[in-house]
């Protein structure tokens, strides 16, 4: 108090951004913990936690933002010359709270895209194994679909072993395409 208000005023402003430190301790931890999960096989996080996570750095960018200029201000100015250097400490703290939140907003962005690449492979991952068991159905639905017709001219139909014949063809195509699709790794 002996160095007047510019002295409260450090003391205030100090406070406040030694609490944005904190603040942006924490969401580093979250960060990092978020990230070890998307990176991790089989995990359950989803894009709209991250977006909930740069929804909370903006608001803490709002918070931050409008104080680098005054306060770089009076870290420059000459008139504060007894508080100065602890205006620039503070300066020197909410530049790097700054940095450091612009820097989260940027991984966040990352991580959103890490995240809805990791959904699309799964996807894709889906889409071939519908794909697989609609080829392997597609093969008797297609042959009985043409026996169950009332037609007289089809191979085979007057022939004793003709329907045994035509399930183990069918059942035949259908192992078979199983044990390939299974072997390439889209079952």
């Amino acid at each position: 108090l002996k160095l007047g208000p510019a002295a409260v005023l450090h003391a205030i402003a100090d406070q406040i951004v030694d609490n944005y430190l904190d603040v942006t301790e924490a969401f580093g931890q979250d960060i990092e913990l978020m990230e070890s999960s998307i990176f991790e096989p089989r995990s359950e996080v989803g894009a709209e936690q991250i977006y909930l996570m740069k929804r909370e750095i903006l608001e803490l960018r709002h918070a931050v933002q409008p104080l680098v200029n005054p306060m770089r201000r009076l870290a420059e100015a000459d008139y504060l010359r007894q508080v100065r250097p602890y205006f620039q400490d503070v300066n020197d703290h909410l530049t790097s709270v700054s940095e450091r939140v612009t820097a989260f907003d940027e991984l966040l962005t990352s991580l959103v895209d890490a995240t809805l690449g990791k959904i699309s492979l799964q996807q894709n991952v889906d889409v071939r194994k519908i794909s697989s068991w609609i080829a392997i159905i597609t093969v008797p639905t297609m042959v009985f679909g043409i026996y169950g017709t009332n037609f007289d001219n089809l191979p085979l139909k007057h022939w004793v072993l003709g329907y045994p014949a035509v399930l183990l063809v069918t059942a035949g195509i259908c192992l078979a395409l199983y044990r390939i699709l299974k072997r390439n790794e889209w079952l």
